[in-house]
């Protein structure tokens, strides 16, 4: 599916093995590693991309910052902060939906074309998986009416369940 020039793809599988310029971590406020995706980005990534993370200092919560792909088949791992839902005083929906699209301006930024998601924060952070496509189709739409590189944005579900509330979602 296409928002405005951008191709939308929904996709079941692992970020990891995603070959295009960038792929998001859905990373924590230390930039140093975690569990779920975080954890697996690293560890297949190696260690030049610890070492970067470490000279960023961490991320604040809606932020991205960028770092060196390591062993992975990207170019680029973009380190997205999501939400622990519920902690934040109503603050929630903007972080995410903040997390998005720094995320897809600092692709911008590197003139980068394709960029692959996982779902931020609907892991171990608790998010709502149906409120949060919503925040999603959201800040993609928004985005698209910017002029930028980026042609293609993959939206990478780890699970059945996932792929099927936003396959149905973005029809």
């Amino acid at each position: 599916m296409k928002i405005g020039e951008i191709d939308i793809n929904i996709k079941m599988g692992d970020i990891t093995e995603e070959k295009v310029d960038a792929i998001v971590n859905a990373a924590n406020n230390t930039l140093l590693g975690g569990g779920g995706v975080d954890g697996a980005i690293h560890k297949k990534g190696g260690a030049s991309i610890l070492e970067q993370c470490k000279k960023h200092s961490g991320c604040p919560t809606g932020e991205a910052r960028i770092t060196t792909a390591g062993n992975l088949p990207s170019k680029y791992v973009i380190h997205a902060v999501g939400p622990i839902y519920g902690r934040t005083d109503s603050m929630d929906e903007i972080l995410l939906y903040n997390a998005y699209t720094n995320s897809l301006k600092l692709a911008a930024e590197y003139n980068l074309k394709s960029i692959s998601f996982p779902s931020i924060s609907t892991g171990s952070y608790g998010y709502p998986i149906d409120a949060a496509v919503a925040i999603v189709k959201q800040a993609l739409e928004n985005f698209s009416k910017i002029k930028s590189t980026i042609m293609e944005i993959n939206l990478i579900m780890f699970s059945n369940d996932n792929f099927k509330i936003y396959e149905d979602y973005f029809e």
